[in-house]
């Protein structure tokens, strides 16, 4: 997730871009400061409170600039993670605390979360679409379509963010039924880089295994584990999601609360890029082994 501790360095550049602009391109001076929005999700953060307040201004920046820069992949990339991040983290993560006390709260934080996760996923469509006009033509046509190890990141957070959105709009059927042209997304990332984001790839795989109609359960089980052993024990998000995808529906209860166990368990090195993701999914498996009672 965005980071709020390079704030200052940003608000630097955004001084001299004022100062430059009468005496440098506008559009190399936005580059730069694309460059530094985009960098800026890969810094370490552990307060989810000031990740939260932090957020929404550096999002909005965000997009901003990219409306100025639309082929600065990193700086999509990097807007399409933000929107899809704060809408899981945070809205969608309220909307769960809510659903036992105030349901109709919940479903309107759940119809908010759902805009920003589309929100993201045409961020993340629209700079691939540089490359591949009419993408979603194409993800829906059954000839074949590669993508190079380079569109990997913009093709993980689309997905992602489409996924999240799907998840949230059972009672819309038009957006349930881009689930395949989700999940085809998905997958042409997996065969262009596997391995990407040590393990997030996999799990995102896993989930959307686990979701689709007719999906096999062994293989959604096998891409948790990937995404378990690509991690090396540093994501405690590969845990929740195997928790999650896995050991719930199932009505495996001990499984449920091991694997929620190592989530927290997992410890995290100093300057870790991981660090508020982890911290996210701690918050959550808390609140998942809280409330297993309920959901068992």
């Amino acid at each position: 997730m965005a980071s709020s501790a390079p704030f200052c360095r940003t608000a630097l550049i955004l001084l001299s871009t004022f100062a430059l602009v009468a005496c440098s391109p506008r559009q190399m001076v936005m580059h730069g400061l694309a460059d530094e929005l985009a960098s800026q999700g890969s810094a370490p953060e552990d307060d989810l409170d000031l990740a939260r307040e932090a957020s929404a201004y550096h999002l909005k920046l965000s997009e901003a600039v990219l409306r100025g820069q639309p082929d600065h992949a990193g700086l999509a990339t990097a807007v399409a993670a933000g929107f899809t991040q704060y809408a899981y983290a945070f809205v969608a993560f309220d909307a769960d605390r809510l659903d036992a006390t105030d349901a109709k709260a919940a479903q309107r934080l759940r119809e908010r979360a759902a805009r920003l996760y589309r929100r993201g996923r045409d961020h993340a469509l629209t700079a691939l679409a540089q490359r591949f006009p009419d993408l979603r033509q194409q993800l829906a046509n059954p000839a074949p379509l590669r993508l190079a190890a380079a569109d990997v990141p913009l093709a993980y957070w689309a997905a992602a963010a489409w996924g999240g959105q799907i998840s949230l709009s059972k009672d819309d059927p038009d957006t349930v039924a881009d689930l395949p042209l989700a999940t085809r997304l998905a997958r042409l990332a997996w065969d262009a880089n596997p391995n990407f984001g040590d393990g997030d790839l996999a799990s995102l795989m896993g989930s959307f295994e686990a979701a689709r109609p007719g999906g096999s359960r062994a293989q959604a089980e096998k891409y948790f584990d990937d995404a378990i052993r690509l991690a090396h024990g540093t994501s405690a998000g590969a845990f929740v999601a195997k928790a999650e995808g896995i050991a719930l529906p199932a009505g495996n209860k001990p499984a449920f609360t091991d694997l929620l166990g190592q989530a927290l368990a997992v410890k995290d090195a100093p300057g870790s890029p991981k660090m508020l993701a982890n911290e996210v999914m701690r918050r959550r498996a808390r609140w998942l082994l809280d409330t297993a009672d309920d959901l068992f």
